[in-house]
C-alpha cells in the first residue's frame, strides 16, 4: 500500500531504525535480515532525500530530518495500532489479554498484590507482565511497550493522561535496638547519622533524594541500594536511617526489628499516578484495568492485608 508514493510498510522499518539508531537492532526487532533492513533504509533515504541515519564514529546518529520524523512516525503507528487492535468491548471473564505495566518494586510490594487478588476474582485468564521502571518511562508508552505506567506524578509525561491512584508520605526507619531506639529525630541527629538510600538502577534520583538536593540537605550516605524493599532491611543492627514510603515501612515493620520515626524535614507526600497513552483512553480493556487498579488502592488501605 502506498500513500503519496511512499510504501507504508516502510514506516514500520523507519520507526524501528529511528528508535534504535541501529540497522541491526531494528532488523532484529522486526524479525528481518540486516540486508532487508538496509534495503528499506536505502528506499527511505531516496524517498525523503535525506540520509536519516549517519555513521558517527562507531555509532549511528539521526539527521535533523530524522529527529523531526521520529515522534511523528511513532504517533502515526500508535494511532493505527490502537484503531486496528482495539476491541469494541472487554469481558474480563473471557479475555486472555496480557497487560504490560511498568512499576517500581515499591508498588510491586504494596499495590500489585491487591490488584492480583481483584483480577483473579474477575478475570482469571487475563495475564500481567510487570516490568521494572526505566529512566524515561514515557517512551515505553509512546513505543507501545507498556499499557500502563504506575509512577510518581513528578515523573509523568505532560503529553498523556493520568489519574491519581493514592498518596503516601515518608517516614524514617531505624533499628529499634540502635542509637535511635528511645528518642526522636532532630535535624542535627538526622544529618549526623549514616543513611541508606535507594538509587534507581536506571539513573536519576528517588523523590526524597531529589527533595534533599533541592533544599541543600546533604546526607551522609553509607549504603545505596537499587531496591526500595531492601532499604529497611539494611538499617537492622546499625545506627543508620532509611527514609522511605510509609506503606512500605509499615509492611517491613511487621517482621523487622525497626522503629518508624517522623522525618525532621517537611518532605511532601508522594502522589502515585497511573498514566496511559492518549490514543488508548477509550480502550475497554485499559478502562477495566484502570478501574481495577483504583479499587486495589482502596483495598490496600481498607481491605485485608497481604
Amino acid at each position: 500500500m502506498r500513500f503519496n508514493k511512499l510504501d507504508l510498510n516502510l514506516l514500520v522499518a523507519l520507526d524501528a531504525m529511528l528508535s534504535t539508531c541501529s540497522i541491526s537492532r531494528a532488523a532484529e526487532r522486526q524479525h528481518l535480515s540486516q540486508s532487508a533492513m538496509s534495503n528499506a533504509l536505502a528506499r527511505l533515504r531516496e524517498y525523503f532525500d535525506d540520509d536519516l541515519l549517519v555513521q558517527v564514529g562507531r555509532r549511528m546518529e539521526l539527521t535533523p530530518r530524522a529527529e523531526v520524523l521520529k515522534e511523528a512516525v511513532r504517533d502515526v503507528l500508535m494511532r493505527v495500532d490502537t484503531t486496528i487492535t482495539a476491541q469494541p468491548e472487554f469481558d474480563p471473564m473471557r479475555s486472555e489479554r496480557e497487560f504490560r505495566i511498568f512499576v517500581s518494586d515499591y508498588s510491586l510490594s504494596t499495590l500489585m498484590p491487591h490488584l492480583m487478588v481483584l483480577a483473579h476474582e474477575q478475570a482469571r485468564r487475563v495475564r500481567f507482565h510487570l516490568m521494572p521502571q526505566v529512566e524515561q518511562p514515557q517512551r515505553a508508552l509512546e513505543q507501545g511497550e507498556a499499557d500502563l505506567l504506575v509512577i510518581p506524578k513528578e515523573f509523568c509525561s505532560p503529553d498523556h493522561p493520568t489519574d491519581t491512584v493514592f498518596l503516601d508520605d515518608f517516614v524514617c526507619a531505624v533499628c529499634n535496638q540502635g542509637r535511635f531506639r528511645d528518642r526522636e529525630l532532630t535535624l542535627d541527629s538526622y544529618l549526623a547519622a549514616g543513611h541508606v538510600i535507594m538509587q534507581p538502577p536506571a539513573g536519576g534520583q528517588s523523590l526524597e533524594s531529589d527533595f534533599m538536593r533541592r533544599h541543600g540537605v546533604e546526607r551522609r550516605v553509607e549504603v545505596s541500594t537499587f531496591s526500595f524493599m531492601t532499604a529497611p532491611h539494611l538499617v537492622v543492627g546499625t545506627d543508620r536511617i532509611a527514609t522511605l514510603h510509609r506503606r512500605l515501612a509499615l509492611q517491613a515493620s511487621r517482621h523487622l526489628p525497626i522503629r518508624l520515626l517522623a522525618p525532621p524535614l517537611p518532605i511532601p507526600p508522594m502522589v502515585q499516578v497511573m498514566q496511559w497513552h492518549k490514543h488508548r483512553s477509550k480502550d475497554p480493556g485499559l478502562l477495566w484495568l484502570r478501574q481495577t487498579l483504583l479499587a486495589a488502592a482502596v483495598r490496600m488501605d481498607l481491605g485485608p492485608g497481604i
